[in-house]
């Protein structure tokens, strides 16, 4: 049975939406995190991250890309409009700015 209401699961614009948020929030944000610390001049700032990486080392950025990620698809999938496009969007904004502020910090670096 076709519902012509239906959201595809994945698809068109979604799909790019998607490899944008796995490129600039999964990727950029943590190479450019993990390259700031390895300096030795450059801490974390995240009110989220700061703590768990005192506690559990670099890998704790792992921990969190594996928990957000997961969390927004769910959500995602949950949502059944047209609108849903944000949640994936919204990573990916927020991917591209912490990615550009890495690399502004790493660079103004001493």
């Amino acid at each position: 049975m076709n519902d012509e209401r239906a959201v595809p699961v994945v698809g068109g614009n979604d799909r790019w939406v998607w490899i944008a948020a796995l490129l600039l929030y999964g990727v950029g944000d943590t190479v450019t995190t993990l390259w700031g610390l390895s300096t030795g001049g450059v801490t974390e700032a995240g009110p989220v991250a700061k703590p768990l990486i005192a506690a559990y080392g670099h890998a704790a950025i792992l921990g969190i890309k594996t928990v957000v990620f997961p969390s927004f698809y769910l959500v995602w999938r949950a949502l059944r409009t047209p609108g849903r496009i944000a949640v994936p969007f919204a990573l990916a904004v927020v991917g591209a700015v912490v990615t550009a502020w890495n690399l502004l910090v790493i660079v103004g670096a001493p």
